[in-house]
């Protein structure tokens, strides 16, 4: 029973703890002092990060494997500001979230106090609601309305300022409050003229393709998604955080289009009559030039957040609701046209144009992650950080099950991998979960073996290690006559002995010839976490690759033997 007169922390802890919070993320502090004080009485298990931004990933991280909002808590000052790039990467991937931060005793409130941020002015752009708490009294509702907000339509963290005095006050709470968000309403169903009329566009359509999304994982919509796709036998193409809302391993599966997707699936998105997309936001990385893209193809978007309709794409149809929802609706609706060729076509092109590597030269990354798949039959929990490797595990690691690929996708954060394997193991204790990460972005949050190693996790830390910061380097070797700057990663430590620094175990990976061997070894050890060095070859390259801001008909399918024009996208 909660006491009758407790500190606002003590109120702040009981609240999430009746959300069902079982792990809490983050690093103490002067300002949060008395939120820490309370943890020590409450069920609820406090995980000492060794940064606050490695704290934010493993909430995403636990987020991302449940669905459930991952909390992460920090003091004030600097440990507020290095949740922000965290914040930001659960934004752009709409991931619920809720970060408690410390702060300066209101009396104090804008005079430069000691370790005084305003969290909430840094962060306005990179969450979906935040909160300054000033009345004690108020914590049972906001903590309520905070989750409520961050879980629910399109998810987003949501951050919690509390001052000192405030959550060391002394209140009677009231745990009965009623949620009270006017304004705050919530797409579900979907139009029905809006659905009715899709119908009938999907049953005209000689050539339709399914686009799917994070969204469409968020909703929990892939069980209408595969009994539509084989009812119209409509083939699918996902994006990068789409992966595991459709099987990828299904013959109707085209795999992850845009930037790096497969050939197949680029050139059925540039032959198409029809696009369907199911929660994808049509971003910068999928479209390229946005005049070219699938330019005789009818558009419809179907998204939670009327936000994103018509922001890069005019549909021709526009159905705002949930997307599980929306197509549980369509179902029952939508006929099958007249697709056959289209298969047959699509079939044709996946022989003619497959994913491929070359195994002659040294170690090759595309490989190490197709033994991966292999010795795991895709069924382990694999999260990625952030440049070449994560392009290659999207492409060589089939995914078929919801909540199996966690990857930064809208941010492209880097250090983004690990801790957020650590996040995942938390919340799925009994899953086999992979950190596919990069040299450079291992390093960034390398720390964090700290966590995994006291915790005794069993995670597998797959370094794609080419000595490069990879990506950057592709791109001035291929639009900038090669001329490198930044990217030479000389001084990488030992990953081995860094792991036997931990008290981990550690394997090597070398030559091609090695990797089954080697990855199977790696895969067998539970005792705790692992590393696993794949010395790769230095200089390979991404393939198949769009250039940004180029179109779909301006894929590069092979190294090319003549000097490219510099691309005109950002990314």
């Amino acid at each position: 029973m909660p006491k009758k007169t407790c500190t606002g922390a003590d109120a702040l802890i009981h609240c999430i703890q009746q959300h069902g919070v079982e792990y809490i993320f983050g690093h103490p502090g002067g300002a949060a002092i008395p939120i820490f004080d309370a943890l020590v009485d409450s069920p609820i298990k406090f995980i000492l990060t060794r940064h606050e931004q490695g704290a934010t990933h493993m909430a995403d991280g636990y987020a991302r494997a449940t669905g459930r909002a991952g909390v992460a808590l920090v003091t004030s000052g600097p440990g507020a500001t290095n949740t922000i790039t965290g914040i930001m990467t659960a934004m752009m991937d709409s991931v619920p979230m809720l970060v408690i931060t410390g702060q300066t005793i209101q009396s104090m409130l804008g005079l430069d106090a000691f370790q005084e941020a305003d969290v909430m002015g840094l962060t306005y752009a990179a969450v979906k609601h935040s909160y300054l708490v000033r009345n004690p009294n108020d914590i049972p509702r906001i903590v309520k309305e905070a989750f409520y907000i961050a879980e629910s339509g399109r998810p987003g963290p949501v951050l919690i300022d509390i001052p000192k005095d405030v959550s060391g006050a002394i209140i009677e709470p009231n745990y009965n409050v009623e949620i009270d968000l006017p304004g705050y309403v919530i797409p579900s169903a979907g139009d029905p003229e809006a659905i009715a009329r899709c119908a009938e566009l999907l049953a005209a359509a000689k050539k339709p393709l399914l686009l799917i999304g994070h969204g469409a994982v968020i909703s929990d919509a892939g069980r209408p998604l595969k009994a539509l796709a084989e009812k119209l036998q409509i083939p699918i193409v996902n994006t990068l955080l789409g992966k595991g809302a459709f099987p990828e391993t299904h013959e109707l599966s085209l795999g992850m289009l845009g930037m790096h997707g497969t050939a197949y699936a680029n050139m059925a998105v540039a032959e198409c009559d029809l696009i369907m997309s199911v929660g994808s936001r049509w971003d910068d990385r999928i479209t390229g030039k946005l005049a070219a893209f699938c330019p005789n193809a009818v558009k419809i978007h179907v998204d939670i957040d009327p936000a994103e309709i018509g922001k890069m794409i005019k549909p021709h149809c526009a159905i705002v609701g949930d997307a599980r929802l929306v197509l549980e609706e369509l179902l029952p609706l939508a006929r099958k046209g007249d697709t056959g060729e289209w298969i047959s076509h699509l079939k044709k092109l996946k022989k003619r144009f497959p994913l491929h590597y070359r195994m002659h030269g040294g170690l090759k990354a595309q490989y190490v992650l197709d033994e991966l798949f292999r010795l795991t039959k895709g069924k382990a929990i694999v999260t990625t950080d952030v440049g070449q490797h994560q392009m290659w595990a999207a492409q060589f690691y089939k995914t078929d099950h919801r909540f199996h690929w966690i990857s930064s996708g809208g941010a492209g954060t880097m250090g983004f991998g690990m801790p957020a394997a650590i996040g995942a193991q938390f919340a799925r204790p009994d899953a086999q979960v992979i950190a596919v990460v990069g040299d450079g972005g291992f390093q960034m949050t390398q720390a964090e073996l700290a966590t995994a190693a006291v915790n005794k996790l069993p995670i597998k830390i797959l370094v794609i290690n080419n000595r490069y910061l990879g990506m950057v380097r592709q791109w001035q070797n291929l639009f900038f006559d090669n001329r490198l700057s930044g990217v030479d990663l000389e001084g990488n430590p030992d990953f081995i002995k860094l792991a036997e620094a931990y008290g981990m175990q550690g394997f090597r990976i070398k030559r091609n010839a090695d990797a089954g061997r080697v990855l199977e070894r790696a895969l067998a050890y539970n005792d705790g976490p692992c590393i696993i060095d794949a010395e790769v070859e230095k200089e390979d390259n991404v393939f198949p690759m769009i250039p940004a801001g180029a179109s779909y008909q301006e894929m590069v399918l092979e190294p090319p033997k003549m000097k490219m024009e510099k691309p005109v996208g950002s990314t």
